[in-house]
């Protein structure tokens, strides 16, 4: 429904600067909006492949997912969904299974879904997580700055992201935007974070500890050469790691965060979500953690007894907690 309305106003502005002493039917016209209108709300409204900015390795682009209904006066509220996939692999694409369904229930909240798509990590230093939280942001800078014609809030952001997609949804959330200068035809561009879930992201590289399994093996190390290009001095090391760490950015005014963990998880351990709390509660920032028994990364079983929480369930607390920080709470169904 939404491009149809943007094709009316086109329709509007041909009527209202079209050829001089042209004689214009407008009942003809009004009854013409109002068909394409009804016939528009019986359609699944997605649009995919959004270019929100160029870079040296090629074009970046989102999908969007809208809910099917109409949307309120000041637009949807927008969910910024970011991919998992260790920062070096992974998609904008919604596959069958957890991504699907979550994203349903976000639209079935009301809310509009936005996939990102950003640059991975090359082995050669050239990208670094730096870029991946860069361009995340300036997809957030896009959006917001073409409100209207997305027919999103820009003033109800919220984020979501799984495993390094879940760090760079703290990230997005909690991160000066202004320390992560991106693309200049965006710098412009003023929105506001509502709220944000972090499936097992982590939250700190400098406490190396944090990364460490149940068997004594894992370490901070191994992600080493996706933070860092190589040549930085200890200082500059130091302060690459602190600024890519979320946990460096926690604020009593900060937007609520909820991370969600499984506590048999062997790729982002246990020890994050607690840390982030930990760090949290001494500043008073509103970090929430929710850590489900007999889970592993993906939200699989793992363990000998029924994991705490079912997929549905997970799903579930993550809509509810962002429609709890919506401003005028749940937005009415069609």
């Amino acid at each position: 429904m939404r491009f149809i309305k943007l094709f009316l106003v086109t329709l509007f502005s041909v009527a209202l600067h079209g050829v001089e002493g042209a004689e214009l039917d407008l009942s003809m016209l009004s009854l013409s909006i109002e068909m394409e209108v009804e016939d528009a709300e019986c359609e699944v409204t997605s649009s995919t492949d959004i270019t929100y900015k160029q870079t040296e390795e090629g074009a970046l682009q989102i999908d969007l997912y809208y809910p099917d209904r109409p949307a309120p006066a000041t637009g949807s509220p927008l969910v910024l969904y970011i991919h998992g996939g260790g920062w070096t692999k992974g998609n904008k694409t919604i596959a069958p299974g957890w991504k699907q369904m979550t994203v349903d229930a976000l639209t079935d909240a009301g809310f509009c879904v936005a996939s990102v798509q950003y640059r991975l990590c090359t082995k050669d230093g050239e990208i670094t997580i730096r870029e991946c939280v860069v361009d995340s942001i300036d997809a957030v800078r896009f959006l917001s700055k073409h409100a209207v014609k997305y027919s999103i809030d820009p003033n109800q952001v919220f984020t979501w992201g799984d495993s390094a997609g879940g760090h760079l949804a703290q990230m997005v959330l909690i991160a000066p935007p202004e320390a992560f200068v991106g693309d200049p035809a965006l710098a412009d561009a003023r929105w506001q974070m509502q709220a944000g879930v972090s499936w097992y992201g982590p939250c700190d590289f400098e406490k190396s500890d944090l990364f460490r399994k149940p068997d004594g093996t894992g370490s901070a190390e191994r992600f080493m050469n996706r933070l860092l290009r190589g040549d930085e001095t200890p200082e500059v090391r130091l302060a690459v790691i602190r600024e890519l760490s979320p946990v460096t950015y926690l604020r009593s005014d900060m937007p609520p965060l909820l991370m969600l963990q499984g506590d048999v998880d062997p790729t982002i351990p246990l020890h994050h979500a607690h840390y982030m709390k930990e760090r949290a509660d001494r500043v008073g920032a509103p970090v929430t953690k929710l850590i489900v028994e007999n889970a592993s990364h993906g939200w699989n079983h793992r363990g000998d007894g029924p994991m705490g929480m079912t997929l549905e369930a997970v799903i579930d607390r993550t809509v509810g907690f962002m429609v709890a920080h919506l401003n005028d709470g749940p937005i009415p169904s069609k």
